[in-house]
């Protein structure tokens, strides 16, 4: 996959391409079904597959203080495209001045002029260009004049409620992770380097990671079954993570994410590691004594090595399921 990093001043665009466009944060299942579909019919058609997306988000530009935490940072929106099989990531700077393109100058000079779209698929709701003013039936109106198809993928409902972002959003806010996962398609997660903290961990007989991220989405304080992967391994390891200010521990401290990692002894000061969440086990609270915690550590640890006990148990039937059959 080749990654355009702005695309408005790029003079080498694929040309003759089957386009999606938006902002695409988190790709989740929704999302993924208008991915799907572009990537399907590149393949089809013999064209290149195309995502053209925003950076930063435009209300990050337009009205900062209402701007919603990203789900994916940039670098994790292009490995998630790269995985469905997106063939060229272009990458669109939204600034002040870009606001205000007329949506039918951006259809013009970009979609068609630069792009050659043949055919553009976006959700059924997506609406760009100034004021918003362009949405599908525009999309569809401008196609019959320059020789483009324009398609609305229905939404992917999840129960009655639609997927969408904002939902996503408000489930990991909350510490719903488990909801989260399955709109997503995979767990929540969030990059960083591995901080050397105060080794209170180590000092309790279960020593930890802390995690340094810049992610302004973070679950609510609390213990998590989680997952860590190493790319210098390159390996996952089971964890558990607690998000919060350590109360037993100190008081009024800063707010920490940090994991004990099981049964794993390296050392990986300062290396960037994935953090995913799984599963939410209980609030974060303080006890009576250090003694207390360490003791309710313990059985956290043995709560996530079930969890992800039963969870291999099931991948390995429904991997034997997809063989017997």
């Amino acid at each position: 996959m080749q990654v355009v990093q702005d695309a408005l001043r790029a003079a080498d665009l694929p040309h003759g391409t089957i386009v999606t466009i938006g902002n695409y944060d988190g790709i989740h299942l929704g999302q993924r079904e208008v991915l799907r579909r572009v990537v399907e019919r590149a393949r089809e058609t013999g064209c290149h597959s195309v995502v053209v997306t925003f950076d930063p988000h435009p209300l990050e530009v337009l009205r900062p203080e209402s701007a919603p935490p990203r789900i994916v940072t940039l670098a994790q929106k292009e490995a998630l495209l790269a995985e469905v099989g997106i063939d060229y990531v272009l990458i669109v700077r939204f600034t002040h001045e870009f606001a205000q393109t007329p949506a039918r100058s951006f259809v013009r000079d970009f979609l068609h002029e630069k792009l050659g779209a043949r055919e553009i698929h976006v959700g059924a709701d997506f609406s760009f260009g100034h004021r918003r003013e362009g949405d599908i039936t525009l999309l569809q109106q401008m196609g019959e004049s320059f020789g483009f198809e324009a398609f609305a993928v229905d939404e992917v409902r999840a129960g009655r409620d639609r997927i969408s972002s904002t939902r996503i959003r408000e489930l990991v806010r909350l510490g719903h992770v488990a909801e989260a996962r399955e709109l997503l398609g995979r767990p929540y997660s969030i990059t960083g380097i591995v901080a050397r903290g105060d080794r209170m961990g180590k000092r309790l007989g279960w020593p930890t990671i802390n995690l340094s991220c810049d992610h302004l989405l973070i679950a609510i304080d609390g213990v998590y079954a989680s997952r860590v992967f190493f790319p210098s391994f390159p390996a996952t390891f089971d964890s558990v993570t607690n998000i919060g200010t350590r109360p037993t521990v100190y008081e009024n401290y800063e707010r920490v994410v940090e994991s004990h990692i099981l049964d794993f002894r390296s050392d990986v000061y300062g290396e960037t590691v994935e953090l995913q969440f799984w599963k939410r086990l209980r609030d974060e609270k303080m006890f009576p004594s250090m003694m207390d915690l360490s003791a309710q550590i313990g059985r956290d640890v043995e709560e996530t090595r079930e969890f992800f006990s039963a969870l291999r148990a099931r991948e390995e039937i429904g991997s034997g399921v997809g063989e017997a059959r």
